[in-house]
């Protein structure tokens, strides 16, 4: 509430002293220094009115009381020891006649002292209103997760009144306390009028009840109204929060339009007809498979980018199908969420494109990439076209006789070498005459000759195939090891 008048008087630095008793409890809402006979063109009402008297004749006095009560001042402050040694007898008999409530200014007060505390009053006030009027949006934005229910519930808590939420009709949809519902038929006439009027809000007084309606909904068609009463008028911070709450229903109400599209595109996908669905990305596109979990979601909620994709939770991550052409922008978008991996483009099966993004993303978090294309993991040549379940049990087959004499290592250098003895024995740090004998025995036993190129290509898929135990061939681990350097 803002400052009142025995507030202001009771403050000990100025040391005011009413001479008219007990003040009333009138509020303040500035203060006006002034010496004209007659001040009221001036005013609005509610100011504390400060004069030396320096125009003041017992003659004068009672009309200028009388204009002063008249305008609605708050009150009037007299100074002393300035014109006047003290408050001239015939005012202060014309105060206490009219009602005028007289405030004594001794002589060392000045005036600007009285209205700088009283514009820090109206300041703190003023402050207070706004955290008010913060704290309850705060509120209202909460209880709006829930839905209109809670907010309407809420808003008529923080009113300290009723409120109605009301549909297009006038219908009540929900009421806060429930005995609120009758108040919707004495409201009809005034909701008719804010349709014909396509008006924002109205206010209204009715018996025992100070009304505020406002409409719910963005452009000329009302989707809705909201209505609160109380039994004193509501303040401006009261109505701050009214307009807050409706213009969190009128969001609630606008979102099922945005979700529109989504529900023609699932329902064309359910029925085989996804080229019909609006929001299904038309074209080639890309799935991503990123690590960040809600942080995705959020970021592509902040984004108009995000507008194109369609986001799926899964365990650990979240898929995203991205338009070809976007993939780019999204990418650069996301790639602080997390490590993401990055499909091949697909025109066909989002399945096969799905896989694709998951084992790069399992790749960049291995490696510790912020974002990794599947066409960039390692074999994804001949090595990517083989069929695990029938490569696996080749290689195994084929290497299983070097395994038994621990020949393995020493093959696969040679391989990596390229059939070059001087290098491979380098790279395994034996002597070239160790690693000749190491290799005759291999090629024993592998009933093949190393130095054959296409026996030698044979050996380097069955190494690259058993380097891998996932799912895929052809990953990280293709060559174990470091390419010699070649004598």
């Amino acid at each position: 509430m803002p400052p009142t008048l025995p507030a202001v008087a009771a403050l000990p630095q100025l040391g005011l002293r009413s001479r008219t008793g007990p003040l009333p409890d009138a509020t303040v809402v500035w203060v006006a220094v002034s010496e004209l006979e007659d001040p009221t063109p001036f005013l609005e009402g509610g100011e504390l009115v400060l004069t030396t008297g320096m125009r003041l004749t017992p003659a004068n006095a009672a009309a200028y009381v009388s204009r002063l009560v008249g305008r609605g001042v708050a009150g009037l402050g007299f100074a002393v020891g300035v014109i006047h040694e003290t408050v001239p007898a015939e005012l202060l008999a014309a105060a206490r006649e009219q009602g005028l409530a007289l405030l004594e200014v001794p002589r060392p007060t000045p005036f600007i002292a009285i209205g700088k505390a009283v514009s820090r009053m109206l300041a703190a006030e003023w402050y207070e209103d706004v955290t008010r009027a913060f704290q309850a949006q705060r509120e209202l934005t909460r209880a709006a997760l829930t839905g209109p229910g809670a907010l309407v519930t809420r808003l008529a808590r923080l009113l300290g009144g009723w409120a109605l939420l009301l549909d297009a009709s006038g219908a009540v949809q929900h009421a806060e306390p429930p005995s609120a519902r009758g108040r919707a038929e004495s409201l009809a006439p005034e909701l008719a009028r804010l349709r014909r009027r396509s008006a924002a809000s109205a206010s209204l007084a009715v018996p025992d009840d100070h009304v505020a309606v406002q409409r719910i909904g963005l452009g000329g068609r009302s989707r809705g109204f909201l209505a609160v009463g109380a039994a004193a008028p509501l303040p401006p911070t009261a109505h701050t929060i009214v307009g807050a709450a409706a213009a969190l229903l009128t969001l609630q109400s606008e979102t099922p339009r945005t979700g529109r599209d989504l529900r023609a595109s699932l329902a064309a996908l359910l029925l085989g007809r996804p080229g019909d669905g609006p929001s299904v990305p038309r074209g080639p596109v890309r799935v991503l498979a990123c690590a960040g979990g809600t942080a995705v979601l959020d970021a592509l909620e902040s984004d108009p980018a995000g507008e194109h994709c369609l986001a799926l939770p899964l365990d650990g991550h979240c898929a995203v199908i991205v338009p070809d052409e976007a993939a780019g922008t999204v990418e650069a978008l996301l790639s602080g969420t997390g490590p993401i991996g990055v499909s091949a483009t697909s025109a066909g099966d989002p399945a096969d494109a799905l896989r694709q993004a998951e084992e790069a993303l399992a790749a960049a978090r291995h490696a510790g990439q912020d974002v990794l294309h599947h066409a960039d993991l390692p074999g994804q040549g001949v090595l990517g076209l083989l069929d695990p379940g029938l490569a696996r049990p080749f290689a195994d087959a084929l290497l299983a006789p070097l395994r038994e004499d621990d020949l393995v290592d020493t093959v696969r250098a040679y391989v990596a070498a390229n059939g070059q003895g001087e290098a491979a024995a380098r790279a395994l740090g034996v002597h070239r005459h160790t690693l000749r004998s190491r290799m005759r025995k291999a090629a024993e036993l592998l009933g093949r000759d190393p130095d054959d190129p296409a026996v030698r290509a044979e050996l380097w898929i069955a190494l690259a195939i058993t380097s891998n135990h996932g799912r895929r061939i052809g990953h990280d681990g293709d060559s174990q090891s470091g390419p010699p350097a070649l004598a």
